[in-house]
């Protein structure tokens, strides 16, 4: 078991300067989990469970998982299951920037499975995370503030991003 800590807290001294920690009741590598088969080079890299003294101060069980670490195409982040005292909002959200209307079409319908769906590109997963589904092309199209204006009278009536209607927006057809 010590071996098994050694190795977390190494991992924690190596990971990026910037990794969101999201928490969960109790579920963080089940959502870990779905994660990783939504998302292409995608990992799970560590999962540490409750000794003892995490399982008391939390109320969690002891041997249950306590974090996972995990990867998403190339982004790190961190699952805590910290019990029931937090839940996620819409006041954060992850963006997926999508290369064409295939992959916004893959990503609204895989991510929102179970969730939300909602207006403007926005999901809510079936653990309750807010994703913001777009175009990569999204911030080039919101340069200039007349095409920003036409771009955003389409996306704000609209629930899933549709490419052509935006682009069309943003070139004044």
């Amino acid at each position: 078991m010590a071996t098994k800590i050694y190795k977390f807290e190494q991992h924690l001294r190596d990971m990026n300067k910037i990794t969101p920690c999201l928490w969960f009741d109790n579920n963080a590598e089940e959502a870990a989990r779905f994660y990783i088969s939504v998302f292409k080079n995608s990992k799970i890299k560590q999962i540490m469970h409750y000794g003892d003294s995490g399982a008391k101060a939390s109320g969690q069980k002891k041997g249950t998982v306590a974090m996972v670490v995990f990867e998403l195409d190339g982004q790190e982040f961190m699952g805590l299951n910290g019990g029931p005292a937090f839940t996620f909002s819409e006041a954060i959200s992850l963006m997926v920037n999508c290369k064409d209307q295939k992959e916004i079409d893959y990503f609204w319908e895989k991510l929102s499975a179970g969730g939300e769906k909602s207006v403007c590109g926005w999901v809510k997963d079936k653990y309750g995370l807010s994703w913001q589904i777009i175009p990569d092309t999204f911030g080039e199209m919101m340069k200039d503030p007349v095409r920003a204006e036409r771009v955003m009278s389409v996306v704000m009536k609209s629930t899933k991003p549709d490419l052509k209607k935006m682009q069309d927006a943003a070139e004044g057809k």
